[in-house]
């Protein structure tokens, strides 16, 4: 992760932020900019770097990383295990102590996956006890609620329809009579003054469409019948290579067996 990617302005931070993070980075560049000592291109990346690393610390503050509700403080501790186990695994120069490092991070992944899974059962134990409670004392607003969470299925909320002068419409006739008026407005408009010209497509095609004649659909019947009995020659010439095969390949064999007991 880079320093962009850590402190960059996000959307939950106000404007004034953002504009005082911008502010105080163009203020560092004419700083920059105001020095006449010469420089190469390393030590324009490093002022550059420096520019955005200070702005960054003194206006803004780094991502909070949000982890689900039901995430237990022992599993966070195992994540945290886990990305040191990992950072180990980088720092570690000898093979001997990356295998040590590897086993380490396996038994750790290992932790902290079992640790996941038990806190997903207590919560969806949880979930299922909330629905029955909501259930029994006719709840429908918490029963509706905890039965999508746990079937997982979260539909975006409808956007309000508005009117002209962006104003919501909240009941449902108005929002019906507010589509069809917009509907209507849409689809009759007047006619183009300056239509296109369009040619028509060419309708003669390159064959005969008629209806075939006696002649020719006695033709295509005895085609077909002559290919059938093709078919059925090759068929025959080709089973009778391979029973003429296995006959010589048998009488063959037999005479080399009665040779041999010959012999």
């Amino acid at each position: 992760m880079n320093i962009i990617q850590c402190y960059a302005p996000t959307n939950d931070n106000n404007d004034d932020i953002k504009d005082q993070f911008y502010e105080r980075l163009q203020l560092q560049a004419l700083q920059d900019l105001l020095k006449e000592e010469e420089s190469t291109m390393v030590d324009n990346w490093k002022g550059i770097k420096e520019a955005l690393t200070s702005t960054c610390q003194e206006v803004l503050v780094l991502k909070k990383h949000h982890h689900k509700k039901w995430i237990s403080i022992e599993t966070l501790d195992w994540i945290k295990e886990k990305k040191n186990k990992k950072t180990a695994i980088n720092k570690n120069r000898t093979r001997a102590e990356k295998v040590q490092a590897q086993a380490e991070y396996t038994e750790a992944n290992k932790q902290m996956k079992r640790s996941i899974r038990e806190d997903k059962k207590k919560y969806v134990e949880e979930l299922a006890t909330t629905a029955e409670k909501a259930a029994r004392e006719g709840n429908m607003k918490q029963l509706y609620d905890t039965t999508k969470k746990l079937s997982r299925k979260y539909n975006k909320p409808k956007r309000p329809v508005k009117e002209e002068e962006c104003k919501p419409i909240t009941e449902i006739q108005q929002q019906r009579n507010g589509w069809v008026e917009y509907f209507e407005e849409l689809l009759n408009r007047p006619a183009p003054m300056n239509p296109p010209d369009i040619a028509a497509a060419h309708t003669d095609l390159p064959m005969d469409v008629n209806p075939p004649t006696k002649e020719e659909i006695r033709m295509a019947i005895t085609q077909i019948k002559s290919r059938k009995a093709a078919t059925k020659l090759r068929h025959y010439g080709s089973s009778s290579n391979n029973q003429l095969s296995k006959t010589h390949h048998y009488t063959s064999t037999s005479l080399i067996v009665k040779k041999h007991l010959t012999v």
